[in-house]
């Protein structure tokens, strides 16, 4: 308690002793011990774990004992939202760990109780509204296209039901009842809907019990020899059996991976707990939408909502974390609103100023409803927080029923009602009626504040150590080749430069060496960890490979083989060696032979007479290193997207990223199913228009034998495939072959736990998009004086690219007619510099969807 609270510990020890006597009175003390044993573990063996999640970070007695790392004070969190003795549900306090070492902490648990008296819990899948009608209606063998149809016609929205669907969507109705087979399709769903489909372990869910698990509840066993139980995690509760959340959170592997470069590069030891949490500088740069890869923010909606939102404080971003939902953020308007305004909000009464002044006069959080019953009607803080469950599940009944105890009080059950503290009773139904609106949606502030300190505590590793904090995300996503190439970009925007892999410099994962990221080499493919991890060990223990041979020469011990050298060339790990991609591929085999045949004659005893050679007549046996020019760029390049997933050392669409920024909507990052949000970022049915290369073009014939393509694009993030069906197949099939570079207009088709794909209605090569050559002259004088010289010159070149005149003096431009514009490419372009010098000459990108851009 002295520690949490050096300067007010006495003031706060009430608060201590009223925690203390409620948990020991509902019998959890064993439940705190336990939690705090195994996080006391974790934190010893230097895992990662959570600030705190859930109801739990409301506990004083949680935040002294180390559970929770979150001030409920500071931040205004109410004990009673996680427990009271009216509540009749167990407690939960769910515990964040490292995600890599999640599972330490459960083996720790389960030996420290008993063989079999800890065991993970089972989880059913079930058939949702979408999954049963596309299941029902593949076994119907009914046409994709019409299953489709019906599937996205139900409302995407949490807790959906097709009953629901059918009463939301008049389109949906209109069809059931007019189409038998539709009608067969749903009434068949609608049987099978809310079934299970398959079983599961729980992501986190863990019990323990005082006997063997098998003593209260069966057991089943999966394939790969994992036990679980065989009931849900609600009937285990129902039962009485204590379950425990173990959850397993990247962004914790992510923190600590970026203190341990910071120490490694900086010397710095990193307490992240006690950042300063209200620093300007990290919240400028979330307000200046600088979020990608901070946690929770880095989506285009939530990173436009706070460049909104200008965040001053962690109540900030604890409230934009909590109205970035669906529901409350029909709300978002009102809080800005209030946010930029503040001498505009009012109060319907002083009693709600102290408890809406942090949130703009908006009720935001679920803590919020219950301090509002008890400070504006007198309910004691447990009856509040059965009045907000009952508002959140909408139990009408209860809320009627409250409705006027809130407004008149019920002595009986000791409550003082609004109108006994001075409230009139017209405002009092009013305030009701609000909270009865936000209480549907408000967020558990504790929650919300748990996940806003890992939010800040990586936007400020971002602010402050970006190279070590972009590496350390990097390495979290190193399976993801789609990530990794978003992040690369991102590193490029900030200035940070990612280095090749080097077999010299790397380590296995994402590194970072004097101001750069180098690339981590168990990144490489058929490369695995042990392999990593022998080169790293050698190179330790007998100084750097000095050449390619040097390398084969010392790990020719069974740990590499062709295959592996071979990626590693393709990757460029072996630039740094004074060899070129060409020449390694060309040599290595040779090399790898005659490592291989020394090897066997040295196991046999046997000699040669080259071992009998001296030492300078033996270099004239080496295998010599072939003079060779490079591969073309092109061709490394697609060497290190086959081995890498990602390119490195550039990218084939780098000299058209700025036609690309221009004319695109949508990257193809968009377009992946988002871990966080369990779908895409893009909206089914809405118009995009994305560009890219053509990686791959698979042509299918339809039943009537007409062509259509399925092809890959790929931009400077990703790829995304993109559906051309025969009409538009036949228009633009010129055009729709590999490597060729295009933009693509279509229509976004979205599927449950599936990437969205895009339906084609347009294609344009990209060299169809033209641009705009702007030649300044100091007057029209000089203009006239030269343009006979320039007519010349641009006669000498032929494409789309128009021509702009612009006389500096005059402050006027003109465009030359179609029959003078030029192709804006390297040769053209540096006569034009030749003739005007080069700031007299610029290129501006024409762009698809605004018009000219500069």
């Amino acid at each position: 308690m002295q520690k949490r609270y050096p300067d007010k510990w006495e003031e706060v020890k009430a608060q201590l002793d009223f925690e203390l006597n409620t948990i020991k009175t509902m019998g959890y003390v064993d439940y705190f011990l336990i939690v705090w044993d195994f996080i006391h573990y974790a934190r010893s063996k230097d895992i990662m774990v959570g600030p705190g999640r859930g109801s739990a970070a409301g506990s004083i007695v949680a935040y002294t004992l180390g559970i929770t790392n979150i001030d409920p004070l500071r931040y205004n969190l109410i004990f009673e939202r996680f427990l009271n003795p009216e509540r009749v549900t167990m407690p939960d306090i769910d515990v964040d760990f490292c995600f890599e070492r999640r599972q330490e902490v459960i083996d720790y648990v389960g030996e420290f109780y008993g063989e079999g008296k800890v065991v993970q819990i089972v989880t059913f899948g079930t058939m949702a509204a979408k999954n049963a009608i596309r299941d029902v209606g593949r076994v119907m063998d009914l046409p994709y296209s019409f299953v489709d149809t019906i599937s996205k016609a139900i409302p995407n929205e949490l807790n959906m039901t097709i009953t629901k669907a059918l009463a939301m969507n008049p389109d949906l109705k209109k069809m059931y009842d007019g189409d038998e087979q539709v009608k067969k399709l749903i009434d068949m769903s609608l049987r099978l809907e809310g079934l299970p489909r398959h079983t599961s372990m729980h992501a986190a869910g863990v019990v323990i019990s005082q006997l063997p698990v098998e003593e209260y509840v069966p057991l089943s066993k999966a394939s790969d020899g994992s036990v679980t139980t065989q009931y849900t995690m609600t009937t285990l509760e129902e039962l009485g059996l204590l379950k425990m959340d173990f959850l397993g959170l990247r962004t914790l592997t992510v923190i600590q991976n970026a203190m341990k470069n910071a120490k490694a590069s900086c010397g710095v030891d990193i307490d992240i707990d006690n950042i300063d949490f209200n620093d300007k500088n990290v919240l400028n740069m979330i307000g200046a939408g600088k979020t990608m890869g901070v946690f929770q923010l880095e989506s285009p909606g939530m990173t436009g909502f706070f460049k909104e939102l200008k965040p001053q404080t962690l109540e900030d971003i604890i409230a934009g974390i909590s109205l970035y939902r669906p529901g409350p953020m029909d709300f978002i308007p009102a809080y800005l609103k209030g946010k930029n305004h503040p001498e505009d909000v009012t109060y319907e009464c002083p009693q709600l100023e102290p408890i809406l002044k942090p949130t703009y006069g908006c009720i935001v959080y679920q803590e919020q409803v219950m301090q509002i019953v008890r400070d504006l009607a007198g309910y004691s803080w447990g009856r509040s927080d059965l009045v907000r469950r009952a508002m959140s599940k909408k139990k009408a009944a209860v809320m009627e029923k409250e409705r006027q105890n809130f407004v008149y009080g019920n002595e009986e059950e000791g409550v003082k009602g609004c109108i006994a503290n001075g409230i009139d009773e017209k405002v009092a139904n009013h305030i009701y009626d609000e909270m009865i609106d936000f209480a549907k949606y408000a967020f558990n502030k504790s929650h919300a504040a748990g996940y806003a300190v890992v939010a800040y505590q990586t936007a400020w590793l971002k602010y402050y150590y970006p190279v070590e904090y972009m590496a350390a995300l990097m390495t979290s996503v190193l399976g993801n080749a789609s990530k990794v190439s978003e992040y690369i970009m991102a590193c490029r925007q900030m200035g940070i430069e990612v280095l090749p892999p080097d077999i010299n410099a790397g380590e296995a994962v994402f590194s970072v060496q004097n101001g750069k990221i180098r690339y981590g080499l168990s990144a490489i493919k058929s490369v695995g960890r042990p392999v990593i991890d022998a080169i790293i060990e050698n190179r330790h223990q007998y100084g750097e490979f000095r050449s390619l041979s040097d390398f084969i020469s010392r790990m020719n011990n069974g740990e590499i083989n062709k295959r592996s050298v071979e990626n590693f060339i393709k990757a460029g790990a072996f630039d740094s060696l004074d060899i070129n991609r060409h020449a390694a591929t060309l040599v290595y085999p040779m090399m790898m032979d005659a490592m291989n045949k020394e090897k066997k004659t040295s196991l046999a005893g046997q000699m040669s007479l080259f071992d009998f050679a001296p030492e300078e007549e033996k270099a004239n046996y080496e295998i010599k290193i072939p003079q060779v020019a490079e591969f073309p760029k092109a061709e490394c390049l697609a060497f290190e997207k086959d081995v890498l997933g990602v390119y490195i050392s550039g990218h084939p669409l780098d000299e058209y990223e700025e036609k690309w920024r221009k004319n695109i909507t949508n990257t193809t990052a968009e377009f992946l199913l988002d871990e966080e949000l369990m779908a895409p970022r893009v909206r089914d049915g809405a118009t995009t228009l994305v560009g890219g290369m053509v990686v791959d073009c698979v042509i299918k014939y339809t039943k009537t034998n007409k062509t259509m393509a399925f092809l890959t694009i790929e931009d400077l993030l990703g790829t995304v495939e993109v559906i051309v069906f025969p009409r538009e197949y036949e228009k633009y099939r010129q055009i729709l072959s590999e490597d060729a570079k295009i933009f693509v207009r279509g229509r976004v088709s979205v599927e449950e736990d599936k990437n969205a794909k895009i339906i084609c209605e347009a294609v344009v090569d990209f060299e169809d998009v033209g641009r705009q050559v702007w030649l300044k002259f100091p007057d029209k004088e000089t203009y006239d004086a030269k343009s006979g010289e320039l007519f010349t010159l641009l006669a000498e070149s032929d494409g789309k690219d128009e021509i702009i005149i612009y006389l500096e003096k005059e402050k006027a431009k003109k465009k030359l007619p179609p029959n003078r514009n030029i192709l804006a490419n390297e040769e053209t372009l540096s006569k034009l510099y030749g003739f005007l010098e080069k700031d007299a000459v610029r290129v501006v990108e024409k762009s698809m969807t605004n018009g000219y851009k500069s």
